[in-house]
């Protein structure tokens, strides 16, 4: 095994992701740029820059058509993997920390911080239905009131969510 150093972040790492066949990496950090890598040369593909906050966390979709992300702009934004154009942008009330498709990347879920006054939710959007993206509303909205959730992802077969929280 050969190391490879990815070069482009400003601030530190707060996730790393392979696609499904593992011949892309994707890197999100505390700065708004999202990175995608061939993960055999490590040579930049491309960059998408449209967050204004940190970026916490990155998903890619089964077939690495869609790549989601969730930062600290308060956004979830959906974007096309070929062009690196925003196909969609989810607004929240606090910082997305968690995001990820299910099995067959039909549907979306992140969670948000619990701050400013706001409590943390775990949110689901269908794809397949644009009118939860236009409007904003997700078809299921899970309230978190213990703690932060700072780790998520789907169970077996889609049929859950695993999620580990701050406390």
């Amino acid at each position: 095994m050969k190391p490879i150093l990815l070069q482009g972040h400003e601030r530190s790492i707060t996730q790393i992701k392979y696609n499904c066949e593992e011949d892309f990496l994707f890197t999100v950090a505390k700065d708004p740029v999202i990175n995608v890598w061939y993960s055999v040369n490590g040579e930049r593909l491309g960059t998408c820059t449209s967050h204004t906050g940190a970026v916490w966390c990155v998903d890619a979709d089964w077939d690495t058509k869609h790549v989601l992300t969730g930062s600290a702009d308060n956004s979830c934004r959906l974007w096309d993997c070929e062009t690196g154009k925003q196909l969609a942008l989810l607004k929240t009330n606090s910082a997305v920390r968690t995001c990820s498709f299910d099995f067959g990347g039909n549907i979306i879920t992140f969670s948000t911080d619990k701050q400013m006054g706001y409590q943390c939710f775990v949110s689901f959007f269908d794809l397949w239905d644009p009118s939860q993206i236009d409007s904003n509303e997700p078809y299921m909205k899970i309230p978190c009131s213990d703690s932060k959730i700072t780790s998520a992802l789907w169970g077996p077969l889609g049929e859950c969510i695993i999620a580990g929280q701050e406390s």
